[in-house]
């Protein structure tokens, strides 16, 4: 189970450890994004000091429907007691932890400042992770 807590902007926010290939590790707070359909963004300083791999180029959509190219690492994060790659969006905002990540997962957010944000396996996927 994963833990996080609503923030005073009311975002379901939870902290994470990102490993890059050398073994350095990183805690990040991170925003919870159900509009975001990756796994995982990370702004260039994060990227840099983990010395994330490089694996290409992305394209999304943006809320107000401008189009923006970003660059796409590799990382691997502890997800619930388990290491898990993912794929990292470049981007030089507030981390997001996207449904890529949380997919096959209950999501339960208490939308209240302090109100509890948790993750949970769903029972008949627990032992398939």
């Amino acid at each position: 189970m994963i833990r996080g807590s609503v923030n005073a902007d009311y975002e379901a926010t939870i902290s994470l450890v990102v490993r890059g290939p050398s073994g350095r590790t990183e805690q990040i707070n991170a925003v919870i994004d159900t509009g975001f359909t990756g796994f995982l963004t990370l702004p260039t300083s994060i990227v840099s000091v983990l010395q994330l791999q490089w694996r290409g180029q992305g394209e999304a959509i943006l809320g107000d429907g401008s189009t923006h190219q970003f660059d796409v690492y590799s990382a691997t994060v502890d997800w619930d007691g388990h290491e898990r790659p993912v794929e990292v969006d470049l981007a030089n905002a507030t981390p997001l932890v996207g449904m890529g990540l949380i997919a096959g997962f209950d999501l339960r957010i208490e939308a209240v400042i302090g109100g509890i944000v948790l993750i949970e396996a769903r029972p008949s996927d627990e032992h398939s992770r």
